[in-house]
């Protein structure tokens, strides 16, 4: 069983680019990332590069009404577009 890491990066404020994400989690290599959290676009632009350098194996993005939609994979049980029904931890 391969590990899934939920990185959140939501705000619950107005912010500006300038602002840093929060550091990465633990990621053991090969997991699926799940980002997650409310925050503006380029907000996520921003922790999808800071994740392309990590161990992860996959990366997907939480949609509440769908679930994980995997959107980055290096590993052959997820695929682009691929949707996880999962939640992220509260």
């Amino acid at each position: 069983m391969v590990e899934m890491v939920f990185y959140s990066i939501g705000v619950d404020k107005p912010i500006e680019p300038w602002e840093p994400l929060p550091p990465l989690p633990e990621i053991p290599r090969g997991a699926l990332v799940v980002m997650e959290g409310r925050a503006p676009i380029w907000r996520y632009g921003m922790a999808f590069h800071k994740l392309h350098g990590s161990p992860a194996g996959a990366i997907a993005v939480f949609d509440p009404r769908l679930g994980a939609v995997v959107i980055a994979s290096h590993r052959p049980q997820w695929h682009e577009g691929q949707v996880i029904d999962v939640d992220p931890p509260r």
